[in-house]
C-alpha cells in the first residue's frame, strides 16, 4: 500500500465499489469521471458525500472510485459504504459517528428471486374457481 493512500470496497445490492483515499483537495473521480458528472442525480451525489460531510473531512481528501453492477442509485450506497469503510481504517475514532448513521453497515436487502410457475417473486397468477 502506498503512503497515505487508503482503500476499501463498499457494497449495495448487486453494486461493488472499490474507493481509494489520499490526502487532497475534495475531488471525487468515478470510473474515471468526475463525480458530478458521474451521478447526475442530487440525491445520489449527497449520499455519497455524506460520510465525508458527517465527519468534517469534505474537502480534506482525493476520492478515486472503480464501481460496477447494479444502478446507478446501487452504486451510490456501495460508494458511500466504501468511502465510510476507508475513513474507519484512517481513523478509529471516527467509528462511532459513522456506525450510529448506519453507514459501516452493508445494506444486505437484494431482489427477490422469481419462483417458477409464477410471473414474479411474490406476484401470483390470477386464480380462478370456474
Amino acid at each position: 500500500m502506498a503512503e497515505g493512500l487508503l482503500h476499501a470496497t463498499g457494497k449495495r445490492k448487486t453494486a461493488v465499489a472499490r474507493v481509494w483515499l489520499k490526502p487532497g483537495t475534495g475531488r471525487i473521480t468515478i470510473n474515471k469521471r468526475p463525480g458530478d458528472q458521474y451521478l447526475t442525480r442530487e440525491v445520489d451525489r449527497a449520499m455519497v458525500m455524506e460520510p465525508l460531510v458527517l465527519t468534517d473531512l469534505r474537502d480534506k481528501f482525493d476520492i478515486q472510485v472503480n464501481v460496477s453492477g447494479g444502478g446507478i442509485s446501487g452504486q451510490a450506497g456501495a460508494i458511500r459504504h466504501g468511502i465510510s469503510k476507508a475513513l474507519v481504517d484512517l481513523d478509529s475514532g471516527l467509528r462511532e459517528p459513522l456506525k450510529k448513521a448506519g453507514f459501516l453497515t452493508r445494506d444486505s436487502r437484494i431482489k427477490e428471486r422469481k419462483k417458477y410457475g409464477q410471473p414474479g417473486a411474490r406476484a401470483r397468477f390470477q386464480y380462478s374457481k370456474r
